[in-house]
Order: structure tokens, then C-alpha cells, then sequence
């Protein structure tokens, strides 16, 4: 049975755990090994595909709050990663936040202990949840904390390429998924084994799933040998459909009134 996490609200993230958690965001302020340093000998570890998921969720979790408009788009700026120009946080208080909770993840993920990371977005006036954006994460059985496996320049190509296509689906969503028209805030929840030390500032939490109608869209995937990150969005439908059905009715009321209008014209002398 998972535990289901939520993660600390910004500036409660200074209790037990987080003694090591300062300044680890998509903007980094110390270096932390990239993916081609710990991937360069031609070998990949647990803890070098650690890295790279972690920062795929950093540049994931900013692309998904910029392109959703959840923040205004003044606090993001365009940053070059995975061979794109991504819009990445550079709000201070908000890089802090996620930085601190993606150094937690990645203590988690190095003793394989993370099923899910997901990233809800919810109305501020009802606190109903409108979207859920979900990345499960498998681990190979094969794996072992000291086990390297073989990782070509193949491998390497192929990974970016799996997660330039992620990235831009999120980039994309904005025309296919519903417009957030009210001011939203997000929660991060991480799915872990109940065997997880979990620090005091985090808490469980209910799984804040859409309530009524909703569509799931399935994002593309893309592995490191050790990890294989899978994702989805999943969207309410319900106000969309209502909001469809007002300008439908609106739409059909002024026809209808033109329509009247044609006619007593006909009959005006």
C-alpha cells in the first residue's frame, strides 16, 4: 500500500529533511552532477538516472505552471534544455520551493522508493481540483543501489528525444485542454512506499482527484534503462461542458433574436 504525500507548503520546508535542500531548483545555485557527467563513462547508475529524472521533473513542473498560466507570465524565463528554449521559474520563493521538494524526491528515488509524482492544479475559490498531471515512475527489477548498466551515445540520443516530445506536449496543451479562466494553485503529491522516512513539514493527503466529468490524455514516455517515466493529464470536463452549453445557448439566443429582427423588418413600413 502507497502513501500518498503533499508536499509542504512554500517556506515550510525548514523542519527535519530539509538541513541539505537549499537553492535546488531548475535554476540551480549549486552544482549537482548532470545526466552527461554521470552518464559519461558509458554507463548509467542508479543514482546518475536519478539525476536525470529529477531534473526532467524541475523543467516539467515550471513548463506545466508557465504554459497552464497558474503564475503570470513575467515570473518565467526561457532557458535552453534537451535542445528546446524552455520557460522555467525564476521567481524566487517559487525556484526554492520546487528545488527543495525535487532534492526530497531524489532521496526517495535513490533507495526506489517513489511510484508517482504528480502535479495538481486547482481552482483558489473552490480548491476543487481541475487537472491532474501524473508521471508514474518504474524502476527496473534488475536494479540493485550499486548496479551500472551500459548506456551509449545511442541511449543518450534516444532519451532526449523521448523527452523533448514530453516537453512539448506540455508546451502544446494550451490548445487542446480547457482555458483555466479563474486563478489556480498547484499542490505536488508523490506517491511513495510506505516505508519512506517522510520529513515532518510533508503530510498525507487525499488523492485530490476531479470531481465529475474528466478526460485523461496520455504524454509520451521515455526511460533511462534504470527509470521509465510514464505520463498523463487528466482534465475535468464538467464547467468546460457547462461553459460550452452557456455560449451555445448565448450563440442560439442571437440568432434568434436577428432572426426576429429580419422579420418585423419585412413588415416595418
Amino acid at each position: 500500500m502507497d502513501q500518498i504525500l503533499s508536499a509542504p507548503a512554500p517556506g515550510t520546508t525548514s523542519g527535519p529533511g530539509f538541513e541539505k535542500c537549499k537553492g535546488l531548483g531548475v535554476a540551480p545555485q549549486r552544482r549537482t552532477p548532470t545526466p552527461q557527467s554521470a552518464h559519461g563513462t558509458g554507463i548509467i547508475t542508479l543514482r546518475g538516472s536519478t539525476e536525470t529524472v529529477v531534473e526532467f521533473f524541475g523543467y516539467a513542473i515550471s513548463s506545466i505552471l508557465y504554459q497552464r498560466g497558474v503564475y503570470p507570465a513575467e515570473h518565467f524565463g526561457p532557458v535552453s534544455k534537451y535542445g528546446l528554449s524552455i520557460l522555467v521559474t525564476k521567481e524566487e520563493s517559487l525556484n526554492k520551493f520546487i528545488g527543495e521538494v525535487l532534492q526530497q524526491l531524489r532521496g526517495w528515488m535513490l533507495s526506489s522508493q517513489v511510484k508517482k509524482l504528480i502535479v495538481v492544479i486547482a481552482s483558489q475559490a473552490t480548491g476543487q481540483t481541475l487537472e491532474r498531471w501524473t508521471f508514474d515512475i518504474q524502476v527496473s527489477e534488475e536494479v540493485a543501489d550499486d548496479c551500472a548498466l551500459p548506456h551509449t551515445q545511442a541511449d543518450k540520443v534516444l532519451e532526449q528525444k523521448q523527452i523533448q516530445a514530453i516537453i512539448r506536449q506540455i508546451s502544446a496543451s494550451v490548445t487542446w485542454l480547457p482555458l483555466l479562466d479563474e486563478p489556480c494553485s498547484f499542490d505536488l503529491l508523490v506517491y511513495t512506499d510506505k516505508a519512506a522516512d517522510v520529513p515532518e513539514a510533508w503530510g498525507e493527503s487525499d488523492p485530490k482527484y476531479i470531481v465529475g466529468g474528466s478526460q485523461e490524455v496520455k504524454l509520451r514516455s521515455f526511460t533511462t534503462k534504470i527509470h521509465q517515466v510514464d505520463g498523463s493529464v487528466v482534465y475535468g470536463t464538467t464547467n468546460w461542458e457547462l461553459s460550452a452549453q452557456m455560449h451555445a445557448m448565448i450563440g442560439s439566443l442571437c440568432a434568434t433574436r436577428i432572426s426576429c429582427l429580419a422579420a418585423l423588418s419585412r413588415y416595418s413600413f
